[in-house]
């Protein structure tokens, strides 16, 4: 009988104990779930953040003196940029309807008639057709004299702070190499001080360094874009304006004769 009660009460036990341990588990599994969603929902903003806000992140971390340089560079290298590209999509003339134009007008009513045409018309070509008129009276030699320099004067006006543009090109990543620089420089500082090679020490000021060097490129790098496209658009006009300069004076030669 007493070895009875015993085995009773060691299967109970062991049924008890079992108990306990599934409902550990499964508390321990609950738990477990319910912290990994947790951790999940806290990394869930992190993953979600936006090309702004990481943009923004990213720019507060690299710090204030030198990231503000540089973003004050972007805004007036963009600000000139934007101004040339207008000016210079203004400055564009349809040449080939412009100089039948003139054609017209010389044939019906003369260099007064051909002048008007450019004086309503916009644009360097115009302009320099209009010079070449007005001299046709002082001859061929004074007419070619005015159109060159005249369109030596309308190529600074397309060229006008492009030189600007180009600087803050070269200066945008010097200034995030200077960073990178002492950013570098504030590393080992601390590593001196502390008296040990520790990650955590200099893993801040290298940070730093490396985010003040990326956005130095990326405002370069856009730049450049509007850069080259104002070159080409210049050198397009310009030979429009040579075009059109060898254009009038073949025409006022027809007129002559």
């Amino acid at each position: 009988m007493k070895r009875l009660f015993s085995i009773l009460a060691i299967t109970g036990m062991m049924a008890f104990g079992t108990v306990n341990a599934t409902t550990n588990a499964s508390t321990n599994t609950a738990t477990t779930t319910v912290a990994t969603m947790t951790q999940d929902e806290a990394a869930a903003p992190a993953e979600e953040l936006g090309f702004h806000q990481e943009l923004k992140k990213r720019f507060i971390e690299g710090g204030p003196g030198f990231m503000g340089i540089v973003l004050l560079c972007l805004i007036l290298g963009l600000a000139i940029a934007i101004e040339r590209i207008i000016f210079l999509n203004l400055s564009t003339t349809n040449t080939k309807k412009l100089t039948q134009e003139v054609e017209d007008a010389l044939a019906s009513g003369g260099v007064a008639a051909a002048k008007e045409v450019c004086r309503n018309t916009k644009g360097p070509i115009a302009s320099i057709y209009y010079q070449g008129l007005d001299r046709t009276d002082e001859g061929l030699d004074a007419v070619e004299k005015a159109v060159i320099a005249y369109g030596g004067v309308q190529m600074g006006q397309l060229e006008k702070n492009v030189s600007w543009i180009s600087l803050f090109i070269a200066l945008a990543p010097m200034l995030g190499f200077m960073g990178t620089v002492i950013g570098m420089i504030q590393a080992f500082d601390k590593i001196e001080a502390a008296g040990d090679m520790q990650p955590s020490l200099v893993a801040g000021g290298i940070k730093v360094a490396l985010l003040t060097t990326v956005f130095g490129l990326v405002v370069a790098m856009i730049l450049q874009v509007f850069y080259n496209y104002i070159i080409a658009k210049i050198d397009s006009i310009v030979n429009d304006m040579e075009d059109a300069s060898i254009t009038l004076m073949d025409l006022l030669i027809r007129n002559k004769k």
